[in-house]
């Protein structure tokens, strides 16, 4: 079991940014995927971004591409994600999420197995 901790949300104007933090509670290696999804109230969930652990290139939702941006710092177990160019329809509960496997195409629809307890981004107009 791996323990997750987001961070990092708040309150922003529209065109602004955050970066979200996900600490994991012990040592994950090469084989595990790392997630970021988001639900909205009175919406299901949706995955946001993926990435391999060590890995530098990630999967994206089309509705993120080339605003948001995954990363991780090894040495500090942490998950990144950048959020910028926001719009209020970003406006979600974000979660971390890790599983063991490899990311593959399909991975906003595995089962994942471990899950944080979420931070709230509000975007307002």
């Amino acid at each position: 079991q791996v323990q997750l901790m987001e961070s990092g949300g708040g309150s922003v104007q529209a065109g602004g940014s955050l970066r979200l933090s996900c600490v994991y509670s012990r040592y994950i290696n090469i084989h595990y995927c790392m997630a970021w999804f988001r639900q909205a109230s009175g919406k299901e969930r949706e995955g946001v971004a993926a990435l391999n652990f060590g890995g530098y290139a990630g999967w994206y939702a089309d509705s993120v591409k080339g605003r948001f941006t995954i990363s991780q710092d090894k040495a500090k177990n942490t998950l990144y994600l950048q959020l910028n160019s926001l719009e209020p329809k970003d406006t979600a509960m974000y979660y971390c999420a890790v599983d063991y496997g490899f990311c593959t195409d399909g991975w906003k629809n595995r089962t994942w197995k471990n899950w944080g307890q979420g931070t709230q981004v509000t975007v307002s107009s």
